[in-house]
């Protein structure tokens, strides 16, 4: 039986999985679900940002778009950690690797039998306990536009704002090209742009999951290994 989620994951910028089969009471699903708990609070409008970045970033000294364009393009490999908080509280946590164009990887720590893999040209899911795994195309994941060979917010997505809150610069951009609707993801870095610290994905039933991102190593190359897909085992 398949069941349609979305989902997103790229350690620094991210994949996410879009569609995947979920086994009775399988540990939780990988980096935005449709759980049975209540679906967040709406939010409200939120205002388009200016085409240098934020409406009031000439007088207030906000980043703009493109210091963003040019940290997530600075990204080409990295390695690190991460942790999953999905919309009924349920924590996961994993190891990410990534190496720009396409390709990724999240091993998700035990009791989670998850793995997700991207190659450059598809994503699997894969379920170590059950010895199965689903092929989906890349193309059709909320954050494939984050490794692309190059990166544009403004052309590639919907940019809905883009402002400091708090100790954070936070971009909220729409991809209405996903699996069962518009995705909405938040990416949240340091005040100037230096580092991605986490990005919530809300998925198009409006159930938020939150990935934080921690010991991120930008000068380890990932091994080639690490992205392989075995399209002989695709069910």
């Amino acid at each position: 039986m398949r069941r349609k989620i979305t989902a997103a994951a790229w350690g620094v910028a991210l994949l996410v999985l879009a569609s995947a089969p979920l086994a009775a009471q399988q540990t939780p699903r990988p980096l935005s679900i449709t759980p049975s708990a209540r679906p967040s609070a709406a939010r409200p409008a939120v205002s388009p940002p200016t085409p240098g970045g934020t409406a009031d970033a000439a007088t207030t000294g906000a980043p703009t778009i493109d210091q963003v364009n040019a940290y997530l393009n600075s990204l080409t490999q990295l390695t690190g950690s991460f942790t999953q908080i999905g919309p009924d509280g349920t924590r996961n946590d994993g190891k990410l690797y990534m190496r720009r164009p396409g390709k990724l990887r999240f091993d998700y720590n035990p009791p989670s039998p998850l793995e997700i893999v991207a190659d450059g040209r598809s994503v699997i899911l894969r379920d170590r306990r059950l010895a199965t795994q689903d092929l989906y195309p890349l193309g059709q994941t909320p954050l494939k536009f984050l490794l692309a060979d190059h990166i544009d917010l403004r052309r590639d997505v919907a940019l809905k704002s883009a402002k400091l809150e708090g100790d954070s610069y936070v971009v909220v951009i729409e991809d209405r090209s996903t699996f069962g609707g518009t995705s909405r993801v938040a990416l949240y870095f340091d005040p100037k742009v230096t580092s991605l610290r986490r990005w919530v994905v809300t998925d198009p039933q409006g159930y938020d999951t939150t990935v934080m991102l921690s010991n991120l190593d930008t000068s380890r190359r990932p091994d080639d290994k690490e992205f392989v897909i075995d399209y002989q085992r695709v069910l």
